[in-house]
């Protein structure tokens, strides 16, 4: 059944010649196509010695400036467009083009960028040194020149008085940021040993950094001392504190006068800045729009590189060797779009080829589950297709609710309905993007849900009287107001003229107090039917590979001791299950055996004798016929379903155990088979070794359900 998602794909290990003047064109053209994969012919030569090493690396300065420019994009805050444009890889000729076009940009870019951070570098000092000139002015002003001149005298010792009286103070003014000011204060008063008067004031504006952008809160304070020796002390603490020292003029008119001169020049540099900043802006605004095709054909044009890297030159012909595995029923396509035709050899190989499914996108999200336990190898049989079933089935068993299961079902079917739009926004976040891809498995999930809760008749944890209830008598509403809660005894309350209700669990099970004790009994057993059975399926499967295969060794050793091990134990506790269903009716399920008691006491080889009913030949579990005598004995004492069952159950257990070494001894009496590619998921045939950038090719024919992730230029 090859091409279907039963099996993988039939490869075919190929061998092209490309000429060196269209090995190019070849290789893009196959690309596109996304169905082949290629062999490395130069596994031992080094990355660098390789024949076309000087191109990559070329790829890589050209990745280089897009990052940079990306980097540039997203810190003005523009969003880079993300569209469906996939434009082909471009020819040779035009890497000279993009490269001048990227260096360009690039040099465009740091040239405004270093002289923008110029500018406001610039534009800081001059800010802070008018906020020294405006906060010193004011101060003075407040306190008065000589009042101020007094104070720090007198805060130093030297009063008018004294014979120092007439020595003239020093003072320096500058900035520091805020969070230093307090470590500073002290250590000036140390260091100085209290010989010197500072004032300061913080900055009410929020200064911006030249480099990094961010806001910062810096302090004016200026500095009284006297001498040569405690001015170059305070000066060392400045330095070492990283404060800002700037010229402030003694005399209020100079003062005056350069804080005039400083808000002139501030003024022109915000004209300057903001005429950078719209030039900077223009220039990624037309980069904006071209990005993304430039990162699409730049990973391209690397991606064929690398893989021309694989093949092998062949000097006397002047050609390339490529060796590819590629699906047979692709190999009637045209595989160049060159006008200079290529060779194609299949060759014969005892090699395992590469594992490739079909899929779509309703299957593609089900072969990824199954591809994230264990990658089928070539040929064998596909769990995905059973999983498109199986999976949601069973987790319908477990959430079972017709209303939650309808608002699941309406969340995927609109996830369904919106999927173009969906896929277009290219979602980035992985939760969104999770239930985006997995929209089909949503809407099954639900769609099965609601027919489970149907059968457990759940609806929000409420039952629904569809048909009427088989139960009786039939309560009026003044009997529930009196007693809120029943415990229904199927053996005195069910009405065997009406029958069963016709379709899942009887209503009126929701007001019983025993109701979790019987739908938990029924919900357990129905998983356990249906989990042994898919366990069944796997082992079922598993022995058609060995068919399809011809392993008439592993067929016996493998397929049956674990289908043996399988029934002789779990098997034989679901036929249990189907037998006291048909054995024990309604009127005896008070003294019906325990099946987990049972079945624990199967493998303890723990066996009760049997209790015979008094003045009769039959055992307890024909309670049917003896209801009447089994109300004397108690339920315990029922220890077996059928007769010579102690016998039966240790020729199970015994079996089922013997099984476990002859599959654990499978890999000493059969040969290990060689695993090759086919081990190896469609998604993880290219190792970051070999391709360093995921590149998304894709065409027409590609989207249609044709996607070969194991293409090594492609993923």
């Amino acid at each position: 059944m090859s091409g279907s998602l039963f099996r993988s794909e039939e490869m075919s290990l190929c061998q092209i010649f490309l000429q060196s003047e269209a090995a190019y064109a070849c290789i893009s053209q196959l690309g596109e196509l996304g169905l082949v994969q290629f062999k490395d012919l130069n596994p031992d030569v080094n990355a660098f010695q390789r024949k076309f090493v000087s191109e990559i690396l070329r790829c890589d300065e050209m990745e280089r400036r897009l990052r940079y420019i990306e980097k540039e994009l997203k810190k003005e805050e523009l969003k880079i467009p993300d569209t469906d444009e996939n434009p082909t890889a471009p020819a040779p000729k035009e890497m000279i083009d993009l490269e001048a076009t990227f260096e360009k940009i690039e040099s465009e870019l740091r040239e405004v960028n270093t002289n923008a951070e110029a500018l406001k570098r610039n534009f800081l000092e001059l800010s802070e040194l008018k906020e020294v000139l405006k906060k010193t002015q004011v101060f003075f002003q407040e306190h008065g020149q000589h009042n101020i001149i007094g104070d720090a005298q007198q805060a130093l010792g030297q009063g008018e008085d004294t014979q120092t009286g007439n020595i003239q103070l020093g003072f320096v003014a500058g900035v520091i940021p805020r969070e230093r000011m307090p470590a500073f204060e002290r250590m000036l008063w140390f260091a100085c040993r209290g010989n010197v008067f500072l004032r300061y004031e913080e900055i009410p504006q929020v200064l911006e950094d030249p480099v990094t952008g961010d806001g910062i809160h810096k302090s004016v304070f200026i500095i009284f001392f006297q001498g040569d020796q405690l001015k170059s002390r305070v000066r060392k603490i400045c330095e070492g504190f990283k404060a800002t020292l700037y010229p402030c003029p003694e005399n209020p008119q100079e003062r005056k006068e350069m804080l005039n001169g400083v808000s002139t020049r501030l003024e022109d540099l915000k004209t300057v800045l903001n005429q950078t900043k719209d030039h900077r802006n223009r220039v990624l605004v037309g980069v904006q729009k071209e990005i993304t095709a430039w990162i699409i054909k730049v990973k391209k044009i690397k991606a064929i590189y690398h893989t021309l890297n694989m093949c092998n030159f062949d000097l006397s012909h002047n050609s390339l060797i490529a060796e590819c595995w590629c699906p047979v029923m692709a190999l009637e396509d045209e595989l160049s779009g060159s006008t200079v035709p290529c060779i194609l050899h299949r060759m014969d190989t005892k090699e395992t080829p590469p594992t490739y499914f079909i899929t779509n996108k309703f299957t593609v999200v089900f072969q990824d589950i199954v591809d994230a336990y264990g990658i089928a190898t070539y040929q064998e049989v596909n769990p995905a297709l059973y999983t498109i079933i199986s999976f949601p089935f069973l987790f319908a068993v477990m959430f079972g609710d017709v209303g939650h299961g309808t608002i699941m079902f309406l969340f995927g079917l609109c996830l369904v309905l919106m999927e173009k739009k969906l896929i277009s926004m290219k979602v980035k976040d992985e939760i969104a993007l999770t239930f985006i891809n997995g929209r089909y498995i949503i809407l099954m999930m639900g769609a099965f849900s609601m027919y489970t809760g149907l059968i457990y008749n759940d609806i929000f944890s409420k039952s629904l009287n569809l048909f009427g209830s088989s139960w009786y008598p039939y309560y009026k509403n003044t009997t529930f107001e009196v007693q809120k809660s029943f415990v229904l005894d199927p053996g005195t309350m069910y009405d065997t003229e009406k029958g069963p209700y016709p379709l899942g669990l009887d209503p009126i099970w929701q007001p019983a107090t025993n109701k979790i004790t019987f739908t938990n009994s029924f919900k357990m057993k129905l998983s356990v039917i249906i989990g042994i059975s898919q366990m069944t399926l796997g082992v079922l499967l598993s022995l058609v590979n060995h068919v399809y295969f011809k392993r008439t060794l592993e067929a016996f050793v493998e397929f049956v001791p674990s289908l043996l091990f399988l029934l002789c134990l779990f098997g034989y506790l679901v036929g249990l299950v189907f037998y006291k269903w048909f054995l024990f009716n309604q009127k005896c399920t008070q003294c019906a055996p325990s099946l987990l008691i049972h079945f624990i006491n199967m493998f303890l080889m723990k066996y009760q004798p049997v209790t015979e009913i008094p003045g009769t030949n039959t055992t307890t579990f024909e309670c049917i016929k003896y209801d009447k005598d089994l109300e004397k004995l108690p339920c315990s004492s029922q220890t077996v379903f059928f007769d010579n069952q102690q016998m039966i159950q240790t020729i199970l257990l015994v079996t089922g155990v013997l099984m476990a070494p002859i599959m654990l001894s499978r890999k000493t009496i059969c040969p290990e088979r060689k695993q090759g590619l086919g081990a190896v998921s469609e998604r993880a045939l290219i190792s970051q070794e070999e391709m360093p950038d995921n590149v998304s090719f894709h065409s027409n024919r590609v989207k249609e359900n044709n996607k070969c992730n194991n293409s090594p230029l492609y993923h």
